[in-house]
């Protein structure tokens, strides 16, 4: 199948949401499984490279006077876009890497064995992650006091506070350049044992992005717009937690 091909093939499943669909399904098999969490939950984001290159990327004909940055600055995103995939971002989540053109996914997972409970994919961009990380706590049960570990990339007041208004406690790692910041959580949030535990538990969220890169083909997505991205992520997250399922529920058998 040619490029063409495999860019609109997609399009008649991503209106029909069967990715959702699909996600929920399994999603509501692992209710019933006993294998979930529900009070205890980690989130985090990766990059996924965007099927485009850097010297695609050229300065738009009409950028907007106002950009997206703080006070309005215009930044790069605003300024330039990619000839073959208009939506991917040149980003970096750290300052020793290289800006790449990517999209960023996002997993909320629970405690207990590391299961997804949402995913979603999102432009590149600073505040990405906490603002995809609102979201799909949002989208999961409510009515219930839950906790959220968290890197110290979510280490911001207002993504904290956000959360304290939910009713969820933040357990976000406060380590920046190998000094402790101490500017949004509280101490009893901080000096409890729920916080150390929530730190070793998050470290499981790297396991479903490492299969999800490997297993599944994301160390560059073979589609283009965020659209199509996000299609393609969330039926890897429910296919890697098909897999973790059935290898729980045989070791438990």
């Amino acid at each position: 199948m040619g490029r063409d091909g495999v860019q609109q093939e997609p399009d008649r499943l991503i209106e029909g949401e069967i990715a959702a669909r699909f996600f929920a399904a399994v999603r509501g098999q692992l209710d019933g499984s006993g294998l979930l969490s529900d009070e205890h939950f980690t989130v985090d984001g990766t990059m996924l490279e965007a099927w485009a290159n850097r010297r695609s990327f050229r300065e738009k004909v009409d950028p907007p006077e106002q950009g997206s940055g703080h006070g309005g600055k215009r930044l790069l995103r605003d300024t330039h876009e990619s000839s073959t995939d208009p939506e991917a971002r040149l980003f970096r989540k750290s300052k020793a890497g290289a800006a790449e053109p990517c999209y960023l996914g996002h997993v909320l997972t629970e405690n207990q064995h590391g299961l997804i409970v949402g995913a979603c994919v999102t432009e590149a961009g600073t505040r990405a992650e906490r603002e995809a990380a609102l979201v799909l706590l949002d989208q999961g049960a409510k009515g219930r006091r839950r906790t959220l570990g968290a890197d110290k990339q979510y280490q911001e007041p207002r993504f904290v506070e956000a959360l304290r208004q939910r009713d969820i406690v933040p357990h976000v790692a406060e380590y920046e350049r190998g000094n402790l910041q101490r500017n949004s959580l509280r101490e009893e949030e901080r000096n409890s044992a729920g916080f150390q535990r929530s730190q070793r538990k998050r470290k499981l969220v790297e396991q479903s992005f490492a299969w999800i890169k490997h297993w599944a083909g994301f160390r560059q997505v073979k589609l283009r717009s965020r659209k199509r991205v996000e299609w393609l992520f969330q039926i890897a997250a429910t296919a890697y937690n098909l897999i973790r399922m059935s290898r729980l529920l045989a070791s438990t058998a």
